[in-house]
């Protein structure tokens, strides 16, 4: 008997080594990209928000809420999520024709979740491109909604400033980031992030990263300045390797805050004293949970970071495009909307692909209500 429960612990641990190993060599592939090494890492160190071999958020910020655990959250994953969590129907959509734009326009064109794509000023910005048809290194795992993505890299001109957030694969795709290699002249990150795009061929030359509270002079009156979030980064088992972002850009003619992800907190009142008012500000609105409250804001809480930002106009990201939380998929947009004629702010909510003039005012339908995307 006592031979049968030994030979069967050793069987067991072989197996446990096997997987073990098999997950280490899968987790060696270029999609998981790199942690920061060398004359980078050493900059890294020195960076005052870097302490204890990762960066810190402002404000003490832990994975999960009071009253939460790892037990809740992957049961309620599993077991808990609204029957509207996807949208019944193919999600409504235009195609702007981003190659032949006129060079005079301002524009703004949403392709789902946090990607977007502006021209101001003669420039074009992308900001955190994902086109690959998931947000995850295991596609199955997190598909996009059916009809989000009408869009290819094919599809784009030349990029004057690639703007990433930070490395989760909601935000930074690998698939993506390789296609656009050959129309990228300049990488606008956080510390850190860089080490990725060189182990994905890019050159050096073209990675701006920066700390929180620095400013870069991108020439032309074009200026970005590094400010903080709430949240945290990593594409494998370590976290807080690379900095999370957000940005002020600043160009001749117009002032937009890019929020990235964040949960709420002190952050947006201080940008908002030091660089406000906006034209714009761009500010996550979904994925949310009372669970994870830290690191994503609730819509509520959105409406009011873009008044403490002092924002012209909201437009709200961070949803219908992947199905990362619990909550009925057109569910931010909808606390958003109410939220917002409580506090008098103005939003921009554009169907994905279709052209927002960022010079004039326009109305918007509010096409997440149609009867077909509803799940019964």
């Amino acid at each position: 008997m006592k031979r049968i429960i030994k030979k069967t612990f050793m069987i067991f641990f072989i197996l446990l080594a096997l997987l073990v190993l098999a997950v280490v060599m899968f987790m060696q592939q270029p999609q998981f990209g790199k942690q920061p090494s060398g004359a980078r890492l050493e900059r890294i160190k020195k960076s005052a928000n870097y302490r204890d071999g990762q960066f810190q958020n402002e404000s003490f910020t832990p994975d999960l809420a009071e009253g939460a655990s790892y037990f809740k959250v992957i049961t309620k994953f599993f077991f808990g999520k609204s029957k509207h969590n996807l949208p019944g129907a193919t999600i409504p959509s235009q195609k702007t024709d981003l190659l032949h734009l006129n060079p005079d326009e301002d524009v703004l064109v949403w392709f789902g979740h946090s990607s977007y794509f502006m021209q101001i000023d003669g420039k074009t910005i992308l900001v955190d491109p994902v086109f690959s048809g998931s947000a995850s290194p295991l596609s199955f795992t997190t598909p996009s909604f059916k009809g989000t993505d009408v869009y290819k890299v094919e599809d784009f001109p030349n990029i004057d400033y690639l703007l990433i957030s930070h490395d989760h694969y909601d935000h930074l795709d690998y698939e993506t980031i390789l296609k656009l290699k050959s129309k990228v002249k300049k990488v606008v990150t956080g510390l850190g992030t860089g080490e990725h795009f060189e182990l994905w061929g890019y050159d050096p030359a073209v990675l701006l990263e920066k700390d929180w509270n620095e400013e870069a002079d991108l020439g032309n009156g074009f200026k970005v300045n590094f400010t903080p979030g709430r949240h945290f980064s990593g594409r494998g088992f370590s976290r807080n390797k690379a900095l999370w972002v957000s940005f002020v850009l600043q160009t001749p003619s117009k002032k937009i805050f890019v929020g990235g992800d964040s949960g709420y907190d002190h952050h947006f009142k201080k940008i908002g004293e030091q660089f406000g008012p906006f034209d714009l500000v761009l500010l996550e609105c979904g994925q949310y949970n009372e669970y994870w409250k830290y690191i994503h804001m609730m819509p509520e809480e959105t409406v009011t970071a873009a008044k403490e930002l002092r924002a012209a106009k909201l437009m709200p990201v961070h949803w219908s495009k992947f199905s990362l939380s619990l909550h009925d998929w057109n569910e931010p947009i909808e606390r958003a909307t109410i939220e917002a004629k409580k506090q008098n702010m103005p939003l921009v909510t554009p169907m994905i692909g279709q052209k927002v003039d960022l010079n004039g005012d326009m109305v918007f339908g509010e096409w997440w209500k149609a009867e077909a995307l509803q799940v019964e």
